[in-house]
C-alpha cells in the first residue's frame, strides 16, 4: 500500500510516498509529482521509514501517558481520562490563583496547521492567556518582521522555480547544500543550464555552499548590515540603482541613501574583513544581472540585529528593482516543515490568525468573532515571546508551561536560565512523540503524540505551497493527534471557565474543520485561500497562496505592496555590532552550524544510527592557526567557556573556519553529552524587533581540559535491546566532566552499537566503573579481564562468534589518556580478535600492521561510499564526476555529497 504525504524535516516541503501494510511503515521514496522536489529526497528524508521501524516505535517512541506524583519522582503510566482530569484541574487551579497570564504555551513549527489552530484557540480563546509562542521564534521571526517592515506582509515573494531562472543568486547566512539540500540540487541544475549565472555566497565559514560560489565573501560574524549598506553604496555610486522603480513603487529612499553614504566599500571591507574589490564586484553582479535572487536563513535571522539584516538585504532588492519578476526577489528559506503554517495561523505571541496583529483591537475582535467568543469576552494582546516566556517562568510569574513537539531544554539558548525556569514552574506538560528528550526530565505530565505517517492535516513550505499530510498507519500505543489532545482539554476547560456560551471547539472536531476555520481567517487578507479546499488539494495537489481561483507563484508582480500606501519601504537601520564581542577573557567568536544528515535536536533523526555515519560525534572546530597558537592538538579535550556556561569537547581542525572563530553544530544536547549541551554556551540576547535570540554569535574561551583519565564502554546488541542500552548509558552521563553516548551504525539493521566515552581528572571510583560495565553487560560468565591496579588500568572484554571468527561484542577500558584506545576501532569494525589474542589482555598495543586501518570517512550516505573508495576510483579512472557516479553511484541519489565529491576531484589525491 502507498500513501502520499509530506516530509517532516526542513521547510523545503518535499513530497513523499509512504510504503506500508496498513499497520507498519515499510519504506519511503520521493513523490515524483510533488512540485517542491519532483521525487528527490535528502539523506534524512530517505531514512524516514527507519524512524518508524518497530524497534524505534517500541524503544524510542512515547507510547503511554505518564505522570510524576511529585517533583523528582519517577514517571508512572496513567490512562488518558486521568491525565486529562489532572491537566484540567492544574490549569484551572493556576488560572484561579494567579490569573490566565500565569499559563504559557510553547509550541512548534513541526506541528500541522490544524494543530496550531487548536493550540491558538485554546490559549487565547479559552484560557485568555497571551503567552503562546513557537520555536519558530528561534529560526524565522526576524524574516517575518523584515518582510512586514519592508513589504508590508509576511509573504515570501518567490518560488523555487526562481532558483532555476535567476541570473545572479546571492546566498547569505545559509548553507543550503546541507540545510536545504533538495533545493540546492535545483540550484545546481539551474547553474548547469545557465552557464553565465553568478553565485555569490556570504558566510563567515567556507561551507559546502561557498565552495560552489563564483565569489565567497567570508565576512566577520555579525557584520552583515555593514556589508549590505556598502553594497547599496556601491550601487548608488556606480549608477546601478533603478531610479524609476524607486520613484514609483517605494518610499524612504532618501533617508537610507543618507545612512549608507558613509558606508563606502573601503570602510566596510575593513570592518568585515574583506577585500574592497570583492564588494564592488558583488554589487555589480547583483545589480546588473537581468534577475537577481537572494536566499537566506539563520545566519541573518539568529542575531541581535536579525531584522536589520533582513531589511538591509531587502533594501538592495528594492533599490535595484530585483523583485516581482522571474528569478528575482528576497527569498527567506524556512527552517521547519510548517513554520509558515504557524505564521499563517497566528501561532506566535506577536501574531493572530490570517496575518493579524494581537496589538490591534480590530484584529482581536475579528478573531474573537470567528472563534465564537461571547460579546463580553476579549482576546488578550501580545504575549511573551519564547525567551521572555522562560525568563518570566524563571522569575516565578509563569506557573504552568505546556510544551508541544519541541525540546527547549536542548534548543533554546542560555540553558542555565531555561532549566531554572522549568524547575521553578509548578506544572510542566510535555506533548511529544519521542521519548527521552532533555525536556522530558522536567515534565510533570507527558502526553504521547502522533507524528509523521500517523497524522492528517496540512503544512506550508518556504514558497507558500500548502501540501497535505496524510496518515498511513494508526498511531502506536496511547498516542493521539496533537489537535485531538488539545481539543479534549479545551472542551473541559471551556465548560468550567465559560459556561455561558457554546464551547469554542464544539464544531471543530476534525482536522478539516479546523482548517476550514483557518481558511475563513484568511479571507480578504494577503494570504487569502478562500478558493482552496481539502478536495482541491486532493484533486490538484499542493498549491501556493494566495489562492482564490488559482495559486500565485510570485508576488508583487504589479509592484503594489502590502503597505497602506502600496509602496515598499526602505528601512534605514544603522549597523550595530553583536551583543557580545571577543575579548581577552573570551577571545573567540563562536557560531553554530548544521550537520548534513541530522536535524534540529535529533529527537527523530537521532533514532537512525546510519545518519551518524557522516559526522558521528560533537567536536569544536578551529582554524589550524588558532590551534597552533594555543599549542592544541586535534582530538584534544578542551574546556569551552562563555559568559553563561561551559562544556568539554574534543578539538577538530578545519581550515574552513576563519582564524579567530569557532564552530559547533547546534544539534548536540544532554541526550548525548555530559552537561547541558551546546546551548549552555549560547546567548539569549535578542533582536529588539523580532525577539529572535543571537544563537549565531557568542564570545568563547578554550583551554585544555586537563582530564587525563579515560573510561570507555561499547557494546553491540540486538536491535530490540538498543534503546534499553542507550538509556542505561545515558543515565551515567552526569557523573563525568566529559562524556558522550553515541550510536554506532552496525553492519546491518539487526544490531545496534552504542559507544560511551568519558574523561576524568582522577581515576574513576570502583562503583562508577561497576555501573558502567554492568550497563554494557560485562559481568558474569564469558567476560575476559585484564587489570593493573598499580597503574589504574582495567580492560573487560566479551567476544561473540566462534573460533577464529570471534570479534568483540563489548568492551570496557580504564586508563590514562589513550591506553588501550585501539580497542574501539577493533570493536567498531568487527575485526577478528584471534590475531590479537595476547595483546587483548596485556599491556601495550599490538603492531599497527595487525590492526585494521581506521574506517575512511563516509562521503555518500545513500550508498555508504567512503573517501578511500572515491580516491581509488579517481586514481584509476579519468577523474570525472561521471565516472564516480557510474562506478560508485555516489552523487546520484540525493546529491548531498556532491560538494565533497567536487572537493576530492579538485584535490586530485590518489588513494
Amino acid at each position: 500500500m502507498e500513501t502520499r504525504s509530506t516530509c517532516p524535516y526542513c521547510g523545503v516541503g518535499c513530497g513523499v510516498v509512504i510504503e506500508h501494510d496498513g499497520q507498519q511503515i515499510t519504506g519511503v521514496r520521493g513523490d515524483p509529482e510533488h512540485p517542491a522536489n519532483f521525487g528527490r529526497l535528502c539523506t534524512k528524508g530517505q531514512n524516514l521509514h527507519r524512524t518508524a521501524s518497530p524497534m524505534v516505535i517500541q524503544g524510542q517512541r512515547l507510547l503511554q501517558v505518564q505522570r510524576r506524583a511529585a517533583r523528582g519522582a519517577a514517571l508512572q503510566p496513567i490512562e488518558w481520562d486521568e491525565a486529562n482530569s489532572h491537566l484540567v484541574a492544574e490549569l484551572l487551579r493556576i488560572h484561579r490563583e494567579h490569573g490566565p497570564a500565569a499559563i504559557g504555551f510553547y509550541i512548534s513549527g513541526q506541528l500541522l496547521t490544524e494543530d496550531y489552530c487548536a493550540f491558538n484557540k485554546l490559549a487565547r480563546g479559552v484560557l485568555k492567556t497571551p503567552h503562546i509562542d513557537s520555536n519558530s521564534r528561534l529560526c524565522m521571526s526576524s524574516a517575518v518582521v523584515g518582510y512586514k517592515q519592508s513589504l508590508g506582509a509576511d509573504a515570501p515573494p518567490c518560488s523555487y522555480e526562481d532558483v532555476e531562472q535567476a541570473d545572479c543568486i546571492l546566498i547569505t547566512g545559509a548553507n543550503p547544500a546541507w540545510a536545504h539540500p533538495v533545493l540546492f540540487r535545483r540550484l545546481e541544475v539551474g547553474r548547469a543550464k545557465r552557464p553565465g549565472q553568478k553565485l555569490i555566497v556570504i558566510d563567515p565559514r567556507r561551507t559546502e555552499t561557498a565552495e560552489l560560489a563564483d565569489l565567497h565573501l567570508q565576512l566577520q560574524p555579525g557584520t552583515d548590515v555593514a556589508l549590505m549598506h556598502a553594497l547599496l553604496h556601491a550601487c548608488i555610486w556606480q549608477g546601478f540603482t533603478d531610479a524609476d522603480f524607486i520613484r514609483e513603487h517605494t518610499e524612504g529612499f532618501e533617508a537610507l541613501k543618507e545612512l549608507v553614504r558613509e558606508w563606502t566599500p573601503a570602510r566596510a571591507a575593513k570592518l568585515c574583513g574583506l577585500k574592497e574589490a570583492e564588494i564592488w564586484q558583488a554589487a555589480e553582479w547583483f545589480a546588473r544581472a537581468p534577475s537577481s535572487l537572494s536566499l537566506y536563513c539563520q545566519g541573518l535571522n539568529q542575531s541581535s540585529s536579525g531584522t536589520a539584516k533582513n531589511t538591509a538585504l531587502i533594501n538592495l532588492h528594492l533599490a535595484t528593482g530585483q523583485i516581482g519578476k522571474p528569478g528575482a526577489g528576497p527569498f527567506s528559506l524556512t527552517g521547519q516543515p510548517n513554520a509558515m503554517g504557524g505564521r499563517e495561523s497566528g501561532g506566535m505571541a506577536t501574531l493572530l490568525p490570517g496575518h493579524r496583529d494581537p496589538a490591534n483591537a480590530t484584529h482581536r475582535a475579528e478573531v474573537a468573532a470567528l472563534w465564537g467568543l461571547g460579546a463580553d469576552e476579549q482576546l488578550p494582546g501580545p504575549g511573551h515571546t519564547a525567551m521572555a516566556m522562560f525568563e518570566a517562568a524563571a522569575r516565578g510569574e509563569i506557573k504552568a508551561l505546556w510544551i508541544a513537539c519541541t525540546n527547549p531544554a536542548q534548543s533554546l539558548p542560555d540553558q542555565a536560565l531555561v532549566r531554572a525556569a522549568l524547575q521553578r514552574c509548578e506544572f510542566v506538560v510535555l506533548q511529544e512523540a519521542f521519548a527521552g528528550t532533555a525536556t522530558a526530565d522536567f515534565a510533570d505530565l507527558l502526553l504521547p503524540a502522533a507524528t509523521w505517517g500517523e497524522k492528517e492535516g496540512t503544512v506550508t513550505n518556504s514558497e507558500r505551497r500548502i501540501s497535505r499530510v496524510r496518515a498511513a498507519v494508526p498511531a502506536p500505543g496511547q498516542a493521539r493527534a496533537d489537535w485531538a489532545i488539545v481539543r479534549e482539554a479545551a472542551l473541559r476547560l471551556d465548560a468550567a471557565l465559560n459556561p455561558q456560551r457554546a464551547p469554542l471547539f464544539a464544531a471543530t472536531d476534525s482536522p478539516e474543520a479546523l482548517w476550514l476555520e483557518h481558511r475563513e481567517s484568511t479571507l480578504g487578507r494577503d494570504l487569502d485561500i478562500g478558493g482552496l479546499s481539502y478536495e482541491t488539494l486532493e484533486r490538484s495537489g499542493p498549491q501556493q497562496w494566495p489562492y482564490q481561483q488559482s495559486g500565485k507563484a510570485r508576488l508583487y508582480t504589479d509592484h503594489r505592496f502590502a503597505t497602506p500606501s502600496g509602496r515598499a519601504r526602505f528601512i534605514a537601520t544603522p549597523y550595530r555590532a553583536p551583543a557580545e564581542s571577543a575579548s581577552a577573557k573570551f577571545p573567540l567568536q563562536l557560531t553554530t552550524s548544521r550537520l548534513r544528515d541530522q536535524w534540529h535536536a535529533m529527537s527523530r533523526s537521532g533514532t537512525v544510527p546510519g545518519l551518524f555515519a557522516h559526522e558521528g560525534a560533537p567536536v569544536l572546530k578551529l582554524h589550524p592557526q588558532d590551534a597552533a597558537r594555543r599549542r592544541l592538538q586535534a582530538g584534544e579535550l578542551l574546556r569551552l567557556q562563555s559568559a553563561r556556561g561551559e562544556l568539554v569537547l574534543p578539538l577538530a581542525l578545519d581550515a574552513g573556519v576563519a582564524p579567530g572563530q569557532a564552530d559547533l553544530p547546534m544539534h548536540w544536547g544532554s541526550e548525548f553529552l555530559a552537561g547541558a549541551g551546546i546551548n549552555a554556551l549560547t546567548s539569549g540576547v535578542r533582536c529588539p524587533d523580532s525577539q529572535q535570540p543571537e544563537l549565531k554569535f557568542s564570545a568563547l574561551a578554550v583551554e585544555p581540559a586537563q582530564l587525563p583519565w579515560r573510561i570507555s564502554a561499547c557494546a553491540w546488541v540486538p536491535a530490540a535491546q538498543g534503546a534499553a542500552l542507550r538509556e542505561r548509558l545515558r543515565a551515567l552521563l552526569p557523573a563525568f566532566a566529559f562524556a558522550q553516548c553515541l550510536p554506532v551504525p552496525g553492519p546491518d539493521e539487526t544490531q545496534q552499537g552504542w559507544a560511551f566515552e568519558a574523561a576524568l581528572a582522577a581515576p574513576p571510583s570502583k562503583e562508577l566503573v561497576a555501573q558502567l560495565t554492568a550497563a554494557v553487560g560485562l559481568e558474569g560468565a564469558g567476560v575476559h579481564r585484564y587489570a593493573d591496579a598499580g597503574r589504574g588500568r582495567l580492560r573487560l572484554l566479551r567476544l561473540q562468534g566462534e573460533g577464529d571468527a570471534a570479534a568483540l561484542q563489548a568492551f570496557a577500558r580504564v586508563g590514562e589518556q589513550d591506553e588501550a584506545a585501539w580497542l574501539q576501532p577493533l570493536w567498531r569494525e568487527g575485526q577478528r580478535a584471534a590475531p590479537l589474542g595476547r595483546w587483548l589482555l596485556s599491556p601495550g598495543a599490538p603492531p599497527a600492521e595487525l590492526l585494521s586501518a581506521p574506517r575512511s570517512p563516509q562521503v555518500c550516505n545513500c550508498f555508504d561510499v567512503r573517501e578511500d573508495q572515491i580516491r581509488a576510483c579517481l586514481a584509476r579512472g579519468d577523474g570525472s564526476l561521471a565516472t564516480l557516479q557510474a562506478e560508485l553511484k555516489c552523487g546520484t541519489q540525493c546529491g548531498s555529497c556532491l560538494p565533497a565529491l567536487r572537493r576530492l576531484m579538485s584535490e586530485g589525491v590518489p588513494a
